[in-house]
């Protein structure tokens, strides 16, 4: 296991960008809303510890066990993929302007558009409402669509978002996943 990054190595990988994890045609593409500093500092998506995503994910039965953030290529075998609203790193997401957001979500759909995931899972319901102008989303399938890519919206996995439980994310992320296995 590698150490913890340093509190200067942690400040040193603000506005860095960590490469997706992407292959044309996933079943599930998992957009977070950007990389935190630990994700940035490590170049492993959701790697902070508090972090549910993971769990969250071997919960649902997406994997057949719990990744550790540094397995992360391997989601691709199982036809998942990981990307991000706002490409840079920052400490918390309310450092991002709406702006960043709207912009990532232009790039995000033309990346969408190339990729053509079944499925686009938004992991964080804020970041959806601003990146594609949707005031009253709310958890769950969206009626939009990217092309032929369904967009489903997922709780924020953050450790901050505390009025959502490990159990009652890994459900949420289980209907996503039926969802995505009755399409084929």
């Amino acid at each position: 296991m590698t150490p913890a990054p340093t509190p200067a190595e942690l400040e040193a990988a603000r506005d860095r960008l960590v490469p997706d994890v992407v292959a044309d045609g996933l079943r599930v593409l998992f957009c977070g809303i950007n990389p935190g500093l630990m994700t940035a500092a490590t170049g492993h998506h959701f790697a902070r510890p508090g972090n549910r995503f993971w769990p969250a994910l071997h919960a649902s039965g997406f994997t057949p066990r719990r990744l550790d953030p540094s397995e992360q290529s391997e989601l691709v075998r199982y036809g998942l993929g990981i990307t991000n609203v706002v490409a840079r790193a920052s400490a918390r997401a309310d450092e991002l302007s709406d702006e960043e957001y709207r912009e990532g979500g232009r790039i995000l759909e033309e990346k969408v558009l190339r990729l053509r995931p079944r499925w686009l899972a938004v992991a964080g319901v804020t970041a959806y409402r601003v990146a594609f102008g949707d005031k009253k989303a709310k958890i769950g399938p969206q009626p939009r669509t990217i092309g032929e890519t369904r967009i489903w919206a997922l709780p924020n996995p953050s450790g901050l978002n505390a009025h959502w439980t490990l159990p009652a994310m890994a459900e949420e992320y289980g209907r996503l996943r039926a969802a995505a296995e009755a399409d084929g």
